[in-house]
């Protein structure tokens, strides 16, 4: 006979990795750590594959350790909204313990990997972009909308991250690719408060601009879109990337300035959908884009 787990087990242990894969948010890592990844490879040089791989894996880890310990603080008010009171946390289906000790242990272990195996200054970053998102942006959720740009720092943290694992340096460049990912989340974060706005308000989040479905934050939301016109431009400039970036990123960034004026236009939810499904495009196109420009 095989020696074989109990079926019983066997479905407790898919549950067990879910769990963790729930707290850790391994979908929206993904995200993250493509961009540190894309700016890995667009850095000057040849790309090294063995360090680009530990990067990836330190990224995961330090990402995860930030998304678990958000969803320990909000715990509580987790329960109160319909998109997340499935968690393993408000289910009960998890410890707060067993949830601490993960985030603890995922974030010094990718913390380290970043330093050992890239640089100290990724490192650093690595360790900034937790304690931002844990200690300054989850608290200042309930208190004031402002909350969407305290949290934008850490969010654009990765490509930094991955420019400087390459190169050590902080430079113009990297200074750019900062510039591009926080001036994307706006949009992006505030379509997705415009979607889920009711829900949020479950937990007492204001995330719109203004706190509400307006006019008002619909015209922030296209003022933003509007400052990644220039900001698409200067890798051109700079020299970071060719032509064929340029023309990509101006094309997606007024096709995705096209969808915030139509947000602004009728204020509705599904041009709030269509603008955060555009952002979710957006991001991997440009980024993709001056990867190709410096290969080809």
């Amino acid at each position: 006979m095989e020696n074989t787990l109990p079926a019983s087990n066997t479905l407790e242990l898919k549950q067990k990795l879910r769990d963790y894969s729930q707290l850790t948010k391994m979908r929206l890592a993904t995200l993250v750590v493509f961009s540190a990844a894309m700016a890995f490879m667009t850095a000057p040089g040849e790309v090294d594959f063995v360090k680009m791989g530990w990067l990836v894996l330190g990224g995961f880890l330090v990402t995860g350790s930030a998304n678990g310990f958000n969803q320990v603080m909000e715990r509580e008010l987790d329960k109160l909204m319909d998109r997340t009171k499935s968690r393993p946390l408000p289910s009960i289906r998890m410890g707060v313990n067993e949830a601490l000790m993960v985030c603890i242990v995922t974030g010094l272990v990718g913390v380290f990997i970043l330093w050992y195996y890239t640089n100290l200054a990724s490192a650093v970053l690595g360790l900034l972009a937790i304690l931002l998102y844990t200690l300054v942006y989850t608290p200042m959720k309930r208190k004031s909308p402002i909350a969407v740009f305290i949290g934008a720092v850490p969010g654009a943290i990765p490509p930094l991250l991955g420019w400087i694992a390459a190169t050590g340096n902080f430079n113009t460049a990297a200074l750019l690719l900062f510039a591009i990912q926080f001036l994307w989340q706006f949009p992006h974060f505030w379509a997705i408060a415009w979607v889920m706005d009711d829900d949020y308000k479950k937990a007492g989040f204001n995330l719109l601009p203004t706190g509400k479905r307006d006019k008002g934050s619909a015209m922030q939301t296209v003022l933003y879109t509007i400052s990644l016109v220039p900001v698409a431009v200067m890798p051109w400039v700079f020299g970071v990337s060719g032509w064929l970036s340029l023309v990509l990123m101006l094309a997606v960034t007024f096709y995705f300035l096209f969808q915030a004026v139509q947000l602004y236009r009728d204020c509705t939810i599904e041009s709030a959908r269509k603008l955060m499904y555009g952002s979710f495009f957006y991001l991997p196109v440009v980024q993709i884009a001056m990867v190709i420009d410096k290969i080809g």
